[in-house]
């Protein structure tokens, strides 16, 4: 799943290319993608791209006051082309969920929201507002707002019963944050995933709010300029311990672990986050805290 550092580096790619460009089509070939009727998507045609933004997991394109917004959830990318087809799409064939062709501005251009896999979760919503989005309305604040200091983070941890690592999933407690760069944030802060956030002293929350930052801060910068065919291989040649079951963490040579749920899972290492102590590997096992 796209997270901030990778939605925001498509964000900028967009607003580089799109910006006063003119919808000319939109084609929405999966019904079910599409959240919301009013105003209708047909409404965008016309219009001209006024700038991208990224609220959290979403990206929103204002195309003169009305907003197409988008978020990738686990399987969904974007495919963008400067030889746009204006072919007319068949309703529920193939992998493209949307598709957005463009003229004038920098010339034409197109754009596929794409999904593979059998389990959808993409969302396209247009709206007058990004915060009529209710995912939007619901977000907590963004690692890199100006109001997110190390205080504004104590008070979260502080008052909550959950592990940390769900903790810093939650999109209403910290946006943009998902499984990969928490398991990144954790393994730099030298802090358990299971660890609940109530339980974290003000050194740890300090080394947990060093940690969002360098790590987020990094990917921003490695993301940054990048085409979207390469922001995939970009994030996962970051990566220390997510994703890299079985291999040597690179800070102390320990052999990183995962914890598998029933639709996906988590590295840490041992040595580094657990006191060398291996976490059960169920939800329902008795997790060190």
């Amino acid at each position: 799943m796209p997270e901030l550092p990778e939605l925001a580096a498509l964000a900028a790619f967009l607003d580089t290319q799109l910006r006063g460009a003119v919808v000319t089509k939109v084609q929405i070939v999966s019904f079910a993608v599409l959240k919301t009727a009013d105003p209708p998507f047909s409404g965008l045609e016309g219009e001209v791209v006024t700038g991208v933004r990224r609220f959290g997991k979403f990206i929103s394109l204002d195309a003169d006051g009305l907003h197409f917004v988008f978020h990738l959830a686990r399987a969904g990318w974007i495919r963008f082309t400067d030889s746009p087809t204006d072919i007319q799409l068949r309703m529920g064939h193939g992998p493209i969920a949307a598709r957005l062709n463009f003229s004038g501005g920098p010339g034409p251009r197109g754009l596929d929201l794409t999904e593979a896999g059998t389990k959808k979760g993409l969302a396209v919503y247009v709206v007058r507002d990004p915060s009529d989005v209710p995912g939007i309305a619901a977000l907590g604040p963004d690692p890199f707002s100006p109001g997110f200091d190390v205080d504004a983070l104590a008070d979260i941890l502080g008052s909550s019963s959950q592990q940390v690592k769900g903790l810093l999933r939650t999109q209403s407690v910290i946006a943009g944050v998902g499984n990969a760069y928490s398991d990144e944030i954790l393994h730099a802060a030298r802090i358990s995933p299971f660890a609940l956030a109530k339980s974290l002293d003000r050194t740890e929350v300090q080394r947990l709010y060093d940690a969002i930052h360098t790590v987020l801060g990094t990917a921003v910068e490695e993301a940054h300029g990048k085409a979207p065919n390469q922001l995939k291989d970009t994030k996962r040649s970051q990566m220390r311990v997510h994703g890299r079951t079985g291999q040597a963490c690179p800070v102390c040579g320990d052999t990183v672990r995962e914890v598998s749920f029933a639709d996906t899972a988590l590295q840490y290492c041992p040595t580094c986050q657990t006191k060398g102590k291996i976490l059960a590997d169920r939800r329902t096992s008795r997790f060190l805290k």
